[in-house]
């Protein structure tokens, strides 16, 4: 089966050996995104609601770059350095998906790329 990578400028670019998302098939694979701004490449100012909200932004961009959106994700894995975060999460999901929701996980770490206090990455599966 052939790999179509998934670019974009309107999230931020990999900052390792790695794709923004591939696809294979109808299946995209989304890479973690953290709240970093895809303008300046720094990460985003203010509090975990605030990255939280351009972590879902950028995994959007990526989502519309392979031709879906973040409503057609089948899978979706939170990363979170303070689980106390959860609900939050939960919140703010909420305003950026349609039920039916996403399966999901969502793991407690000790630390993220660049201090984020969040990354997420996710399966797309378009129709």
């Amino acid at each position: 089966m052939s790999r179509e990578i998934i670019k974009t400028d309107q999230a931020p670019q990999a900052i390792g050996t790695y794709s923004q998302a591939v696809r294979t098939g109808s299946t995209v694979y989304l890479s973690g995104q953290i709240a970093l701004d895809p303008q300046t490449m720094a990460m985003v100012d203010g509090d975990t609601e605030a990255e939280i909200r351009r972590v879902f932004d950028n995994l959007a961009a990526v989502a519309k770059a392979a031709g879906g959106s973040l409503n057609q994700m089948a899978k979706l894995n939170v990363f979170l350095v303070d689980l106390a975060n959860f609900a939050l999460v939960n919140q703010i999901m909420a305003e950026y998906f349609d039920e039916p929701y996403p399966a999901r996980a969502a793991i407690g770490v000790a630390s993220l790329p660049r201090d984020a206090s969040v990354e997420m990455d996710g399966i797309l599966e378009l129709d």
